[in-house]
């Protein structure tokens, strides 16, 4: 089967889809439809591609990377549990596909996301977030720099829940594992970025006197 990915420039747009209807199309792909599997692809797509560029930090990967996911989940049709959507399934791949390729970079493995979220939750009245003025570019520039700090299975945790926005429960099911479980690996990863940033990039967080003025 060739699959067709969307084309680039609706790589990070993400694609309403009905679970209900997705499991109805990955049954009939199980059977044999190519027809209903290229509809997933055609629906999750942009999503995939989207959630693997914040983990890999690079469109060309990201498209590498989705395209075999794709075909693992064609090849692998017959172990999918229809009591699961099938995008946690599908996301269950692309993240295992991910830390393959994180790997295999060893520290040279970059992300992309949108930076000021990086410390988004659990902070603590002495641990302000970085300020609303810090640019786009810088943001980027600094989460590539600090994510390299993570373990990949922090990095995952990290990128699904507070960039993805993908519910905890939905993240456990997708690593198999305790929701306990994800909320360590996102507090780990919260507290190890928090820590990067004050140590590399000292600049981009308030002074004791700005704190002072502020409250």
């Amino acid at each position: 089967m060739v699959l067709r990915l969307v084309p680039k420039e609706r790589d990070t747009v993400s694609e309403p889809a009905a679970p209900a209807d997705e499991r109805l199309l990955a049954l009939r792909a199980r059977g044999g439809d190519g027809d209903a599997f290229e509809e997933l692809v055609k629906r999750r797509s942009a999503g995939v591609i989207g959630f693997l560029k914040r983990m890999l930090g690079n469109a060309e990967d990201a498209r590498d990377v989705a395209q075999l996911t794709f075909v693992r989940a064609w090849e692998n049709l017959d172990r999918y549990d229809s009591s699961w959507a099938f995008s946690t399934w599908l996301y269950r791949i692309a993240g295992n596909l991910a830390i393959d390729a994180l790997r295999s970079r060893a520290s040279r493995g970059r992300a992309e996301s949108e930076g000021l979220r990086l410390v988004r939750g659990g902070r603590s009245a002495e641990e302000p977030e970085a300020p609303a003025s810090l640019a786009r570019e810088d943001a980027r520039r600094i989460f590539e720099a600090c994510a390299s700090a993570l373990s990949e299975k922090q990095r995952l945790v990290f990128v699904l829940r507070e960039l993805e926005e993908v519910p905890s429960s939905e993240i456990a099911r997708t690593l198999g594992c305790r929701e306990s479980t994800v909320r360590n690996h996102l507090f780990q990863a919260r507290r190890i970025l928090r820590e990067e940033i004050r140590r590399r990039f000292p600049e981009y967080l308030p002074t004791a006197r700005t704190e002072e003025a502020g409250r």
